[in-house]
Parts: structure tokens; C-alpha cells; sequence
């Protein structure tokens, strides 16, 4: 009996120690808890506070146009961005092509949706060409552009089909912004291609069409005027270009030329007459005397272009051995040199070889030039 009665109270004592650990573990495992649990909810309740504030931030600035659902303008907005082909910015000059002035573009609005939802300009003239100005003022017209304002301009083909060509020229749309006395502009960095096929050009998601509706965003001002235009810079083609060619297959490459009476040569320099090779004209022209550092010891020959072409030129000039045919021979092969504009050597032929009589260059007091054109650079305009 005493032996129950012991075990039992053994029992009920290890009941009570378990029970008591459990307690101990449950307290400490919720005091470990508790600053977790307080960081989480602080951090949740701060969060969402920020997330409102932000809200309210955005809505006091002014420059949420629309209700907050405004993720078709978020994406235009990237994809503008990413794109790296447009800037939209503002700036002081006004439009320098074409001008719109609105009365109240709340009403221009409702009038045009008779009319393809677009308000379309009288023609104008910018660079020899007739073009239009497009707006159009309502939400997805044209389909795709949601809530924004588009704007585009267009040729009038009429010159395009008497004479089919490409017209290449720089758009810039704007519109006025009253509040700081500026046009915000959007522009397209690569100049467009007008042609028969593709006569009309434009932003999609000029402007949230939300700026428009309220006159604290500047775009509306004195009762509802709004101020629209667009610059075109057309550019020109180029009428005349130059096609560079180098020439190998040259046509009557040789010619001579004789100097006589050698020993009364007193001028500085001799030209010969002018001759054609490889269609084009040329001249040697000599220094007897020699010229630069070969004046007094070197006879100096130079080959030049009759029409002052500034090419490359590769070509032999030689003086000729008239006793065994042993011909001095040098070639030239490059552009100009800065002594005669021309190709040759100031010491093409020292006097001591020149006079030389067993070398046959100088023969009853007259010399013998060569020269033998091999090829050449040319540029033709066209």
C-alpha cells in the first residue's frame, strides 16, 4: 500500500517537473519571439505607410494627370526610354515650321470626333514641299495610344508623284507649357523618310491627355487655349558627289620629249608641251641647273598634271642613254611632293654622269627624257 501510494506520488512529481519545463520553455521560446514578431509588424505598418505617402506625394505634386491607373502611360514612358530614338525636353523657341493655336481644347476635342477623332491643319510649305499637321485629342484614337494625345505630320505627294524620290527631314512636335513659359517638344533623333509609299510620320504618345484637362499643369491656360506645332527640317540631296578610281590600263603610256641646244639652257626651269595618257594630260618639266638641295650638282625632272590633279601616281621617268640604250631610269610612286606639287627627284641625274660622254646622255648638246605612265588615281565629279 505504502509502495502505491510512494510510486504514485513519484508520478504525480514528474508530472509537475514536466509540466513546469514545458511553462519555462513556452515563456522563453515567446520572449525570443517578441522582437521579431514586434520588427515584423513595425516594418509592415511602416511600408504601407510609405507606399501612402508616396501616393500622396505624387497626387500634392501635381504631376499625376490621371486617375492612379496608369500603367498603359508607365509602359510608353519606358519604352520611350528604352528606344534610345527619342528626347523629350523643353525649351524656349517656339515652333520654327507650322503653329496651332486652340481656342479650348475641351471643345476642339468633342467637334473633331466627327472627323476621324483628328483635327487636321491648312497646308504649309517647308522646303519646297506641302505638309499637314495632325492632332488627334482623344483617348486611343488613333487605336493604341490610350490616354495620350497623338501628333503627326504628313506630304503632300502630289510632288512625290510627278518626281518619285525619298524626302529626308527632322521632326519635332511641341506643345506650350504655360506655367514656365516653354515648349516641352519630343524628338525623334533620326530624320524621317518620306516617299510615296510612307507620306504621314508621328509620335503615338505625344502627351498624357490628362495635362490637358487641368489648367495647373500649364498645357491649358486663359480658359482652355492650348498652343500645338511642329519644326521640319528637310534635308537636302546632295547634287554633286566624286567617284575615286585607280587606273592601271593606261592607254599611250610613253612619251618623249627632247631638250636641245642643252649648253644655252639659262632659265631655271623647261616645260614640255602638254600630253595625253591614260585620258589626261600631263607635262615633264626639268631644272637643267637642278632645283632645291640638287641646285649645282644634280639635273632635277619632275612629272605634273597639266590640270593640277592631286593624285596617287605611279610611273617611270627616265633620261635616255642615246649611244647603247642604258637608260637612267626611276620611279616615282605616291602622292604629290610639296617641291612642284608634282612626282619626281630633285636629284634625278648628277652633272657629273650627265656630262659624262661615254654614258651617251648628252649627245650633239641635246638630252632625252622617257616617261611611261603605269597608273594613276583619279576622282570624277559627278
Amino acid at each position: 500500500m505504502y509502495t502505491d501510494e510512494k510510486k504514485k506520488g513519484k508520478n504525480h512529481g514528474s508530472i509537475f517537473v514536466y509540466c513546469v519545463l514545458c511553462f519555462v520553455l513556452i515563456v522563453e521560446v515567446a520572449r525570443f519571439a517578441k522582437p521579431y514578431y514586434g520588427n515584423l509588424h513595425n516594418l509592415m505598418e511602416t511600408e504601407a505607410l510609405v507606399v501612402e505617402e508616396g501616393f500622396v506625394d505624387v497626387m500634392n505634386s501635381g504631376k499625376l494627370p490621371c486617375p492612379f491607373k496608369t500603367s498603359r502611360s508607365a509602359s510608353a514612358r519606358s519604352h520611350e526610354k528604352l528606344s534610345g530614338l527619342i528626347r523629350r525636353e523643353d525649351r524656349a523657341r517656339p515652333p520654327s515650321s507650322y503653329c496651332v493655336k486652340f481656342q479650348n481644347f475641351a471643345t476642339m476635342a468633342k467637334l473633331v470626333k466627327d472627323n476621324g477623332d483628328k483635327y487636321e491643319s491648312r497646308p504649309f510649305s517647308v522646303g519646297g514641299y506641302n505638309w499637314t499637321l495632325l492632332i488627334y485629342p482623344n483617348e486611343n484614337k488613333p487605336v493604341g495610344s490610350g490616354g495620350f494625345v497623338s501628333m503627326y505630320v504628313r506630304i503632300d505627294n502630289s510632288s512625290l508623284i510627278a518626281n518619285p524620290h525619298d524626302v529626308y527631314a527632322e521632326i519635332t512636335f511641341l506643345t506650350y507649357k504655360s506655367t514656365i513659359d516653354r515648349y516641352h517638344f519630343l524628338q525623334e533623333t533620326d530624320a524621317q523618310r518620306f516617299h510615296l509609299f510612307k507620306q504621314q510620320y508621328g509620335q503615338l504618345n505625344f502627351l498624357e491627355i490628362g495635362y490637358y484637362r487641368d489648367p495647373g499643369h500649364g498645357f491649358i491656360f486663359d480658359g482652355g487655349q492650348s498652343v500645338f506645332g511642329v519644326d521640319i527640317l528637310v534635308a537636302n540631296p546632295f547634287e554633286k558627289w566624286e567617284v575615286f578610281s585607280y587606273e592601271e590600263n593606261i592607254r599611250d603610256p610613253l612619251f618623249n620629249w627632247k631638250l636641245t641646244k642643252f649648253s644655252t639652257c639659262n632659265l631655271d626651269s623647261y616645260t614640255s608641251g602638254s600630253f595625253s595618257s591614260g585620258g589626261r594630260d600631263w607635262v615633264l618639266k626639268v631644272y637643267p641647273n637642278g632645283v632645291g638641295h640638287a641646285t649645282g650638282n644634280s639635273l632635277s625632272l619632275f612629272l605634273l598634271s597639266a590640270s593640277n590633279e592631286k593624285g596617287y601616281v605611279k610611273a617611270k621617268l627616265r633620261v635616255i642613254d642615246q649611244i647603247r640604250s642604258n637608260h637612267l631610269e626611276k620611279q616615282v610612286e605616291g602622292w604629290p611632293n610639296a617641291t612642284e606639287n608634282g612626282w619626281g627627284f630633285e636629284k634625278f641625274i648628277s652633272f657629273a654622269d650627265l656630262n659624262d660622254s661615254t654614258k651617251g646622255f648628252l649627245a650633239d648638246d641635246a638630252i632625252k627624257f622617257e616617261v611611261e605612265i603605269l597608273s594613276f588615281s583619279k576622282t570624277d565629279t559627278l
